[in-house]
């Protein structure tokens, strides 16, 4: 229970005994139905989680997680391989920021990319119902160093709809007055704003962009301060007490006099057989990984990759996925990420009318 800090204390769960009815609801229980953990395993913690293995008699062990998740299961096979122990670790992506290195995507990030593409399509809907209450809105998504999650987003447009009109992501810096200018050309054109905004944006001399717009305000800035609300085990800082999205809004109805409101999907957007097949193979070490076959429609073949070419190592956007402007996506990744949130013929986007015009 709890990952990795319920192996070092032996709180271990056997679920041979649950009943067989339990067991498709298990498989469908969004999050961790055992408890998850944010938990750096030091050099000390190695010899403890070895031995609770073997004193249980287990050979195999599946990590499910992230990058960090990926260097606590890389660190552990390779002290159970200098030790020369039969234990056999192998990693199974679920992180749905879509961050981890050679895999084409992680398992769930075709399912939130579906989620935000919807998500962004009824907040247009919303805006343009009454323009005059907030005729900007911002989306503020998860991502900590990769706009993948964020730039999902785009696939809104997929279905003719002509939304989000910008997208920011942590890649590409920004400054807080151009930004300030591409809401103003937009709305200028189209009477409305829709932006998609990664929490973790900076501004092109390091700051975070809700620290900056805070401080671009006449008046107390919005409390927070510039660092971080909190840094995680793993040395990870996190920002959230300037939300980027609460702040560029109220900079957004100071200087240009238009409401702004902002949306928070927040832990909504949280939710293998081949990694026991390849642990009962002998494999160890080794993350599940998706890898594309070039071929007209999209299709994936389940391999195998080096847990050293992936632990500890995000995966970015790709300079080519980004505009030149740094305000959007390009078609390159529209090209990636359209075939993931599912069959259009078997799984349609919702189709939404306006009556507007």
């Amino acid at each position: 229970r709890y990952g990795i800090r319920g192996l070092l204390s032996s709180d271990l769960v056997d679920l041979s005994g649950l009943p067989p009815e339990v067991l498709p609801l298990l498989q469908q229980t969004p999050s961790a139905a055992l408890g998850a953990c944010r938990y750096h395993l030091t050099d000390a913690d190695i010899p403890q989680a070895i031995s609770v293995l073997q004193e249980h008699g287990i050979q195999y062990m599946v990590y499910i997680g992230g990058n960090d998740s990926a260097d606590t299961s890389h660190r552990l096979a390779m002290a159970a391989q200098e030790k020369g122990i039969d234990i056999r670790i192998i990693a199974v992506p679920k992180t749905i920021d879509n961050d981890l290195s050679v895999t084409d995507h992680c398992p769930g990030y075709g399912s939130v990319a579906r989620y935000m593409t919807i998500a962004t399509l009824e907040t247009t809907l919303d805006t343009k119902a009454m323009p005059d209450i907030y005729p900007v809105k911002i989306l503020e998504t998860m991502g900590r160093h990769a706009g993948w999650l964020t730039a999902s987003a785009a696939l809104a447009r997929s279905t003719g709809w002509d939304t989000p009109h910008l997208i920011y992501l942590p890649e590409r810096p920004v400054e807080i007055e151009q930004v300030l200018e591409d809401v103003r050309a937009i709305y200028r054109d189209k009477g409305h704003v829709i932006i998609v905004l990664s929490e973790n944006v900076k501004t092109k001399d390091g700051q975070p962009l809700g620290v900056a717009a805070s401080a671009a305000l006449q008046g107390p800035p919005i409390s927070g301060g510039s660092g971080p609300n909190f840094v995680d085990s793993f040395g990870h800082a996190y920002f959230r007490a300037v939300s980027p999205g609460i702040a560029l809004s109220e900079l957004i109805t100071q200087r240009l006099d238009l409401r702004a409101r902002v949306d928070l999907p927040g832990t909504l957007q949280r939710m293998w057989r081949a990694a026991v097949r390849g642990a009962l193979a002998g494999v160890t070490d080794q993350m599940v990984i998706l890898e594309r076959v070039q071929r007209p429609d999209y299709h994936c073949t389940i391999g195998m990759a080096d847990l050293e070419a992936i632990a500890n190592i995000e995966r970015p956007m790709p300079a080519d996925f980004i505009n030149e402007e740094g305000n959007f996506v390009t078609q390159a990744f529209i090209d990636y990420a359209l075939p993931l949130i599912g069959d259009p013929r078997e799984q349609p986007l919702p189709q939404y009318i306006e009556l507007q015009t």
